[in-house]
């Protein structure tokens, strides 16, 4: 049996020595009798030896466990529910705390608040540029620099479009509601807004000052449970220039001057056509401002006039009622409109129509030619020649060396000449009991003997001509050197019969 001092020290809790089975501990304990015999023997031996007394083992002062949070450990001490666990020191009349998830989470500091950044990416590169007094730190135009300072007021008795304010504990520093410029240059949302022009910096105001600038009017009572993002007038300047300046042009009012000058833009031009600005009047600013009715700027369809009434289906009216007064007029704008468009669909059907099968673009086919006609002209071969064919072409001579090595096609077109229908010569989409009716030669004796004298010879000179201009068209194998194709039967097996 081991003496009482190593029973002593095997009652101490030591995670780390104790072992998974039941017979891990088993040998444990036979291993530590047998040291302890052992030991027993050396004592008795060094004292027989030297006469000198052992000293005594301390006593083993008891391990005071620490409640923890969370489940016990797996692999628990012999001795674990008999260790004696420290209580926490509270007074016992004080109500008990409920637990919670901690006092600070995240990199922003305390719950809620969001991380300030430092940098923002400006473009798709991953060029990063520094945030200094709320916009990024980025290169300055000398030029530029004369027209705002660097609080954003313009100089030069310039003004903004939009409307610009401080905000309380920011200084001196103008700003904007990003709503206002983005509808200003013509987006929807300050959303797009940010996300096409990331040299703009959107911040988001907190509580004090979304209070104070509801007192101030800036923005209505209704937008305190918003998120509210502002940006520095400066910076709007420097993306847009003259596009968010006051009857502003282009280069006089921007901020990048020589980067437009480089690009070309004209100078002194004007930047937003569409502005209705009278220098004899002050300018609407509230015109970009939502709750004054700019989000009317998008709606196609005008309000009706009267409310609609309870229970029955909004019906979708008609900018015009058509009545027994002015249907006749209405009919016919609408079938001016009808006509306009067909008008301008046939227009542009005559550039071409691209038809991806065939990677061909087709034409119509009253601009196709319908006969052709195949002129070998001999080579220019004396001075003599050459006069008489560029009195007589339309096209120079030929210089005898390119007309030996190369052939050189010339192409002229030729239409009927007055009093001749185009018709006459047409063969496309024509049906086939229309097809014997082709041109004047197509009218019968019987009918002609029923005109007068003078329209009689006059529909003669006509048929003439048309029978003329016909006779310049002659079959294929005569006027267009067509030939029948020569089939090789060893190459072609098949009967000719």
């Amino acid at each position: 049996m081991p003496d009482a001092d190593d029973a002593d020290s095997d009652a101490e809790p030591q995670v780390e020595a104790q072992a998974n089975d039941d017979e891990d501990d088993e040998d444990e304990d036979a291993g530590a009798a047998q040291n302890g015999g052992d030991d027993d023997e050396d004592e008795g031996n060094n004292e027989s030896e030297g006469g000198s007394a052992k000293s005594p083992s301390p006593a083993p002062e008891p391990v005071i466990r620490k409640r923890r949070l969370g489940r016990p450990p797996k692999n628990r001490p012999p001795d674990w529910d008999q260790l004696p666990i420290e209580r926490p020191n509270q007074d016992p009349n004080e109500t008990p705390k409920k637990r919670g998830r901690g006092g600070y989470r995240g990199r922003g500091g305390r719950k809620g608040a969001p991380a300030v950044p430092t940098q923002q990416e400006i473009d798709k590169e991953g060029t990063m540029a520094d945030i200094v007094d709320d916009e990024l730190l980025l290169d300055e135009d000398p030029e530029g620099e004369t027209k705002v300072d660097k609080m954003g007021n313009l100089l030069g008795g310039r003004e903004y479009r939009c409307r610009t304010f401080t905000v309380t504990g920011r200084g001196e520093r103008l700003y904007m509601l990003s709503t206002e410029p983005a509808r200003c240059v013509g987006f929807r949302d300050s959303y797009l807004f940010f996300t096409k022009h990331r040299k703009l910096y959107k911040i988001i105001i907190n509580d004090d000052e979304k209070r104070d600038l509801i007192e101030r009017e800036l923005i209505p009572h209704s937008y305190k449970g918003r998120a509210i993002g502002i940006v520095t007038a400066r910076s709007v300047f420097r993306e847009f220039g003259s596009l968010i300046v006051v009857g502003g042009r282009r280069i006089v009012d921007d901020y990048e001057v020589a980067k437009l000058r480089e690009e070309g833009v004209v100078e002194g031009a004007i930047a937003d056509p569409t502005d209705h600005y009278n220098p004899n009047e002050p300018y609407n600013k509230n015109q970009y401002v939502a709750w004054h009715g700019a989000s009317a700027v998008y709606h196609t369809n005008a309000p009706s006039a009267l409310p609609a009434q309870a229970g029955k289906p909004e019906v979708k009216k008609r900018r015009v009622n058509v009545n027994d007064t002015n249907w006749q007029l209405e009919h016919a704008r609408e079938a001016s409109r009808f006509n306009a468009e067909i008008g301008a669909i046939r227009k542009h059907n005559n550039l071409g129509v691209y038809e991806l099968h065939t990677n061909i673009i087709h034409y119509p086919a009253f601009m196709q030619p319908t006969h052709v006609r195949i002129e070998q002209v001999a080579p220019a071969s004396s001075s003599s020649n050459s006069s008489s064919q560029k009195s007589s072409s339309s096209f120079p001579p030929l210089d005898p060396k390119i007309a030996r090595n190369f052939r050189v096609i010339d192409t002229t077109m030729e239409s009927p000449g007055s009093g001749i229908a185009p018709a006459a010569m047409e063969t496309h989409d024509v049906p086939a009991f229309l097809a014997d009716f082709q041109g004047l030669g197509a009218v019968s004796d019987d009918i002609k003997d029923l005109l007068p004298p003078e329209c009689r010879a006059a529909f003669d000179t006509a048929a003439e001509k048309e029978r003329s201009w016909k006779a310049q068209w002659g079959p294929e194998a005569q006027f267009a050197h067509r030939r029948a194709p020569i089939i090789d039967a060893a190459i072609v097996p098949y009967s000719r019969g």
